[in-house]
């Protein structure tokens, strides 16, 4: 009688991002990878003690891949917010993993690569080293944030966007101006959350570095 295929620990993974690729974090579960994979979930705990430590493993593979063939470059600022771009666009492709990486963080090589590439930038910056931890965390927020939060907008199918597009044009243009008169006033210049979701993300992040560099020493 043949046994059961063992699988390797890269393709549970691959496995995994594939099936995060259409499913979101909250419906994955280990039951249903196992079935993917034509085995039981028992053989999976052999590599990954719960859906947690698998789901950062997943999202820590997007960091190594987001850092493959990084190169420091340029100044402080500039290392950070190119980090930080390949960083969004290496998530944007992997929508729900972004989520999970919001959610669950990593503690794998690649999420190691991150944090030092980021601590080394603050402390080129000139901060004092007391100061580097405090802004790295507030830093990683705020990407995870950003990311996340323009992954949400990704997840939304066209016809629940369209849907929400024409309720925002009614509940802004359709503003009653008695009531709401700064939103009448501004209505036309008002953009959607989940307009120019890019250029948003590049002025938020230079601003964070600008406000650290006008407070440096």
């Amino acid at each position: 009688m043949t046994g059961r295929r063992r699988w390797s620990t890269d393709e549970i993974l691959d496995t995994a991002a594939e099936l995060l690729r259409t499913s979101d974090a909250e419906s994955f579960s280990v039951r249903k990878l196992a079935a993917a994979l034509g085995t039981d979930s028992s053989s999976l705990y052999r590599h990954f003690r719960n859906k947690t430590e698998l789901l950062r493993a997943v999202a820590d593979r997007i960091l190594l891949a987001a850092m493959d063939g990084y190169r420091p470059q340029g100044d402080w600022k500039q290392r950070i917010a190119a980090l930080a771009l390949r960083l969004r666009e290496a998530f944007g492709e992997q929508i729900e993993l972004a989520v999970v990486w919001g959610r669950y963080g990593s503690g794998g090589t690649g999420s190691r690569l991150v944090m030092e590439e980021l601590l080394q930038a603050l402390r080129a910056s000139g901060l004092p080293d007391d100061e580097v931890p405090v802004r790295y965390h507030r830093i990683v927020i705020l990407l995870a944030s950003l990311i996340t939060s323009e992954a949400g907008i990704n997840t939304v199918a066209p016809k629940e966007y369209e849907q929400g597009m024409e309720q925002f044009r009614v509940a802004v243009l359709g503003a009653d101006p008695e009531r709401f008169p700064a939103l009448a006033h501004f209505a036309r210049d008002i953009r959607p959350l989940g307009a120019d979701r890019p250029a948003a993300f590049e002025d938020i992040l230079a601003a964070h570095l600008a406000q650290i560099e006008a407070q440096l020493p």
